[in-house]
């Protein structure tokens, strides 16, 4: 079947947790055909506006279907290989996994060219961005049609041309953690000062002008000379900060169980994270605004590495 320039018009979240449902939550918004698949039925399960649920396997293949189950490899794969099974190559198939691997889940599809990686982020009915990740085999036109439907739904694919673990989000993310745990282990900060620097200084700075361009701005000559001063003496160990295992060990969960970094007894945990959910809708609309003003003495050309790869590919085809 071709299906480069057939748009995605229906969509299956296999799985109902609250990834599972805010990515229905997206899909169904924007006017797809979305279902939720799960085994088993649940009564009370709350669905958002325009998603159905169902207990058996539709008839016809949905043109997407995102597998969001538990982080368990194997689950996954035998959760991929049933929906290839029945529905060929009339379905694109996806994970919504965040570090799993994702090469390993394609070598055990019949058509790995239908598959790749979606990686939303929570809240995903509020984040706009999503990671869309090839794999070795993945067709351009199984991206390109992700891609597009992304767009009808108002989200931005970030494009991640290999499946590295973590991707990009979350290797940037644990790499700023990794540091900031070593820094509380060790005493130099608390959890309160690393937090101020990330909504006060890392937020605002680079929601403006981004993490590469901030540098092009101030000027790389003087960039280098920090990189070389500091990063020497960045905590480099391979192994996850003990401070993070001992408060697991303890039952310290975080807002759950009243305790993590931060004291949260008496704390609704639904109110708190509907609170942040509230407030990060309203600062991404914010951003989108001002996005959209024209700034344009603060817009850059492409990166050179985009130039470069684009030359590439035109020379690969050529």
């Amino acid at each position: 079947m071709d299906t480069q320039a057939r748009p995605i018009s229906s969509v299956m979240i296999v799985g109902s947790g609250v990834m599972g449902r805010a990515i229905a939550q997206v899909f169904a918004a924007a006017g797809l055909e979305t279902v939720i698949y799960r085994h088993t039925p649940k009564e009370d399960l709350a669905l958002p506006d325009g998603v159905k649920l169902t207990t058996t396997l539709p008839a016809a293949a949905p043109d997407l279907i995102i597998e969001s189950v538990y982080e368990i490899f194997d689950l996954k794969v035998e959760v991929l290989r049933r929906m290839e099974d029945a529905y060929g190559d009339d379905a694109i198939l996806a994970s919504n996994t965040s570090g799993l691997p994702l090469d390993d889940m394609a070598a055990a599809l019949k058509r790995p060219e239908r598959f790749l990686g979606m990686h939303y982020f929570m809240p995903a009915e509020v984040s706009p961005l999503v990671e869309v990740v090839r794999v070795a085999k993945t067709a351009d036109g199984v991206v390109g049609q992700v891609v597009a439907v992304l767009e009808r739904c108002g989200r931005q694919a970030l494009l991640v041309s290999q499946p590295i673990v973590g991707y990009l989000w979350n290797r940037l993310q644990h790499a700023i953690l990794h540091e900031a745990y070593h820094l509380i282990e060790t005493g130099v900060v608390t959890a309160e000062d690393v937090d101020q620097v990330a909504k006060r200084l890392l937020g605002p700075r680079f929601c403006v002008t981004g993490l590469i361009e901030s540098k092009d701005i101030g000027g790389l000559e003087t960039h280098v000379l920090a990189q070389h001063a500091i990063v020497p003496h960045l905590h480099a160990g391979r192994t996850p900060s003990a401070i993070l295992d001992r408060k697991v060990e303890r039952g310290e969960l975080g807002i759950g169980t009243g305790k993590g970094f931060y004291d949260w007894q008496g704390r609704d945990a639904e109110v708190v994270s509907a609170a942040a959910r509230r407030k990060l809708s309203r600062l991404n609309a914010f951003l989108e605004g001002e996005m959209n003003a024209g700034e344009a003495d603060l817009t850059p050309g492409p990166s050179v590495a985009s130039n470069y790869l684009k030359l590439r590919a035109k020379k690969e085809v050529s």
